[in-house]
């Protein structure tokens, strides 16, 4: 099992950057794919990125394509969301998930666990 704790969120304005940080407790995170994923108001949970458990490999979501970069520390049992060139519709709580069970990481049903999110709010 792991714990994840998200932080680094904030309000900033259109254009700006942002790195999310999420720790992990534990000391199989190395085992773990991990993804990121939003919940705007109103709106379901969407995938924004994934990483597989050696960092060799990245997925992103089509709107944050070329914005964000996700990657991960197996040392630090850290995975980190990178975002840059923020617009207004990147507001959203922002939750980091470890994978659960086989399947596409960009659903969320492969993932078995998740932080408690934190707040991102770009102004216009």
């Amino acid at each position: 099992q792991v714990q994840l704790v998200e932080s680094g969120g904030g309000l900033v304005q259109a254009g700006a950057s942002l790195r999310l940080s999420c720790a992990a407790s534990g000391h199989t995170f190395s085992t773990y794919a991990m993804g990121w994923f939003r919940q705007a108001p109103g709106k379901e949970r969407e995938f924004v990125a994934a990483i597989t458990r050696t960092g060799g490999d990245t997925y992103y979501a089509d709107s944050v394509k070329g914005r964000f970069t996700i990657s991960r520390d197996n040392v630090k049992n850290t995975v980190y969301l990178q975002m840059s060139s923020l617009k207004p519709e990147d507001t959203a709580v922002y939750y980091c998930k470890a994978q659960g069970r086989g399947g596409y990481l960009y659903d969320p049903r492969t993932y078995g666990y998740w932080g408690q999110g934190t707040q991102v709010t770009v102004s216009s």
